[in-house]
C-alpha cells in the first residue's frame, strides 16, 4: 500500500509518437524565419562548419528566404492550418483508433511545432514506460531519420525516469509499404481524365556529397522507385527535387525531366512522391503548382499531381502494421 504522501503515479501505459519534418506556425515570413532558424541550424542539415555557414544563413538566407517562403505556404495554407500539421493530426488519431486503448498516439514535428521534447514528456506524463519513436521517412537519410532521433534521444538524456524506448526503422522496401503506394496510386492513376504517358517519382533530393560519404538515402530511393515501377501499369522515372545551395545533388532533378519530356514527345505526366508520408509545401506547391507551370511552359499538355498515402485507408493499413511489429511483446495478446 503507497503511504498518503506517496506522488502520483499513472498506470502504465504504452506510447506511439509519430515524427515528420516540420512546418512553420503561420504562413508568414516572421514565422517562416523561426522555423527556417530552427531548420538550418541542425548539423545534420547542414554539414558544413558551423563557423562559416552561420555568416551565410544570418546574413543572406534568413534575410532573403522567408518571404519567398512565406509565399509558397500561403498558396498551400488551408482552414486547417499547414497540410503537413493537418494531416499527421489525423494519422495520428487514425492510427489511435486502430491501436484501441492499449496505446496512447501523438505526433510532432522535427523543427517547430509541436516539438519533439514536449511531445515525448506528454506521453511520459500520462504514464508511457515504453514509447515507439516513428520517424515518417520511409528512407533513411542522416538529414530526417537520424535528426529526429536525435531529437528523441535529446529529449530522453534530460529525463530523470527513461521510458523505454523503441524506433521504427526506415519501411523503403517493405511490402505493406510498396503494396499500399502501388494500391493508393493506380487508384488515383484510374481516376484522371487523361492517361498519362510517364509517372515520374519525385524524391527530396540531398546533396551528392552525402551518398559519397555513405548515407543509404540514394539507394533506399533508388529501391523504392524499382520495385513500386514493376508493380505500376506505366512507365515511370526517379526524380529529385528542393536544390538548394551550389553544390552538385541528386539527379535527375525533377524540374529538369520535367522541362525535358515535351521535347521528346511526352506530353501527358503524373507525378507523385514516395519518399513524403504526408502531402506538404514541398509535394503540394514545388511538384503541383511550380513543376505544372514548368512542365506546360516547356511544352507539356495534361500534367497531375497525385497525392501522398497521408491519412487514407491503404497508408493507414501500412502505418499500423507497421507500428504493431514494433509493438509486439508490449502489446496484450488478443
Amino acid at each position: 500500500m503507497k503511504p498518503n504522501d506517496h506522488p502520483q503515479v499513472q498506470p502504465r501505459r504504452i506510447g506511439v509518437l509519430l515524427i515528420n519534418l516540420g512546418t512553420p506556425d503561420a504562413p508568414e515570413p516572421g514565422a517562416v524565419r523561426r522555423y527556417l532558424a530552427e531548420f538550418l541550424t541542425d548539423p545534420r542539415v547542414i554539414e558544413i562548419p558551423q563557423w562559416l555557414w552561420r555568416p551565410i544563413l544570418h546574413g543572406v538566407v534568413l534575410r532573403t528566404r522567408p518571404k519567398k517562403s512565406a509565399h509558397a505556404y500561403k498558396q498551400v495554407w488551408t482552414e486547417e492550418g499547414s497540410p503537413l500539421a493537418a494531416i499527421s493530426r489525423r494519422q495520428a488519431e487514425a492510427l489511435q483508433q486502430r491501436l484501441g486503448s492499449d496505446v496512447i498516439v501523438d505526433f510532432a514535428m522535427r523543427y517547430g511545432n509541436p516539438g519533439i521534447a514536449k511531445s515525448l514528456q506528454s506521453l511520459v506524463d500520462l504514464g508511457c514506460d515504453r514509447i515507439v519513436a516513428a520517424p515518417l521517412y520511409p528512407q533513411y537519410c542522416g538529414a530526417t531519420t537520424a535528426s529526429a532521433q536525435d531529437a528523441v534521444f535529446a529529449a530522453l538524456a534530460a529525463m530523470r525516469w527513461q521510458p523505454s524506448l523503441r524506433t521504427l526503422p526506415p519501411y523503403f522496401d517493405e511490402p505493406v509499404h510498396i503494396d499500399a503506394l502501388a494500391a493508393s496510386l493506380e487508384r488515383q492513376l484510374g481516376a484522371l481524365d487523361f492517361e498519362p504517358q510517364r509517372l515520374v517519382l519525385s524524391f527530396h533530393g540531398m546533396p551528392q556529397r552525402t551518398l559519397e560519404l555513405g548515407d543509404p538515402y540514394h539507394c533506399h530511393c533508388q529501391k523504392t522507385a524499382r520495385l513500386l515501377g514493376e508493380r505500376l501499369s506505366i512507365p515511370t522515372e526517379i526524380a529529385f527535387q528542393s536544390r538548394f545551395g551550389r553544390a552538385k545533388w541528386l539527379e535527375p532533378a525533377t524540374d529538369k525531366v520535367l522541362a525535358r519530356y515535351p521535347k521528346e514527345g511526352v506530353t501527358r505526366v503524373a507525378i507523385a512522391a514516395p519518399g513524403f508520408s504526408a502531402d506538404c509545401v514541398e509535394t503540394i506547391e514545388e511538384l503541383g503548382i511550380r513543376g505544372k507551370e514548368t512542365f506546360l511552359a516547356a511544352g507539356g499538355d495534361r500534367f497531375a499531381r497525385l497525392h501522398c498515402l497521408n491519412d487514407s485507408a491503404d497508408g493507414m493499413a501500412m502505418l499500423e502494421a507497421l507500428i504493431r511489429r514494433e509493438l509486439a511483446g508490449w502489446l496484450p495478446h488478443p
